[in-house]
């Protein structure tokens, strides 16, 4: 199950990434979209690289038991960075690109200290679903895991409260997007929370692991959805918005339409129909 919720996620996540790619081509230099592209990306390479297959075959190929978990580990730390940064391109004003920096500054090293630590430390029996409890007491392991777990869990704490408190100034699609997006990234927390308590209970002498294994990836699952949506919403609702009103339009003049028709099929004056069924009136 943890395999199957991880590939349909990055698929989702990837889809939207597909659903942007043209107009990041054709606006290559502008900075919001290429955070937007970015968040999709390293949020699908999170989840794939979290499948337990995926991570079998990294620790095989590499031939360093549980190597796949801190390069996990600095994917989802990438990811957290990257929708600080998109928040703070979002919102814009003249400080926008110093905070940007420092966010990503601040990952960079929680970066540096996940790798030092795995390095520092001795992980040799391979956890594929379960790494984070069952080495939640191991000396410089201990401290990666915790590093990753309080660094997502601030990027989606600092995420949701900033696109809630944003939500409640602005109207329409946008208020929409951000609404929905605090909502996701609400979900997402779910990931390192559960993750955290489980580990707390080891330290107490309690076996949680459960919601390791499995409310963590369900959390993080339904994060990605709802989180997708809230990225997306803002950019297509603007669109199913002219969209309707042109099929509005098109609806008013059909009567008129059909009184020239013999003049507008004569001289080649038709337009094409929009597409998609008639709109409910009103």
């Amino acid at each position: 199950m943890n395999a199957l919720t991880n590939y349909s996620s990055a698929g989702l996540l990837w889809l939207g990434l597909l659903l942007k790619s043209p107009d990041l081509l054709r606006h290559r230099h502008d900075p919001y979209l290429r955070s937007i592209c970015t968040v999709l990306a390293l949020a699908g390479l999170c989840f794939l690289l979290g499948a337990p297959p995926t991570v079998g075959a990294v620790n095989r190929l590499s031939g360093v038991p549980n190597l796949a978990a801190p390069v996990t580990y600095v994917a989802i730390t990438a990811y957290s960075a990257a929708s600080q940064v998109l928040i703070v391109r979002w919102r814009g004003g003249p400080g926008m690109r110093r905070t940007a920096r420092r966010w990503v500054l601040a990952y960079t090293a929680v970066v540096t200290g996940i790798v030092v630590t795995f390095v520092l430390g001795e992980a040799p029996v391979e956890r594929r679903t379960d790494l984070d409890t069952y080495y939640a007491s191991t000396p410089y392991i201990r401290e990666m895991i915790l590093l990753y777990l309080l660094g997502h869990l601030t990027a989606c704490a600092v995420t949701t409260v900033s696109a809630l408190r944003w939500a409640r100034r602005v109207r329409g699609w946008l208020r929409a997007g951000l609404a929905t997006l605090g909502l996701g990234t609400l979900c997402g927390a779910g990931y390192s929370v559960s993750k955290l308590i489980a580990v707390f209970a080891h330290w107490a002498g309690h076996d949680w692991s459960a919601l390791d294994r499995n409310v963590s990836p369900a959390a993080a699952g339904l994060g990605a959805v709802v989180t997708v949506a809230g990225i997306l919403v803002p950019l297509a609702g603007p669109r199913l918005t002219d969209w309707r009103r042109v099929r509005r339009t098109y609806a008013r003049l059909e009567p008129l339409e059909r009184a020239l028709d013999d003049i507008l099929a004569r001289r080649a004056l038709r337009l094409p129909r929009p597409a998609g069924p008639p709109p409910p009136p009103g």
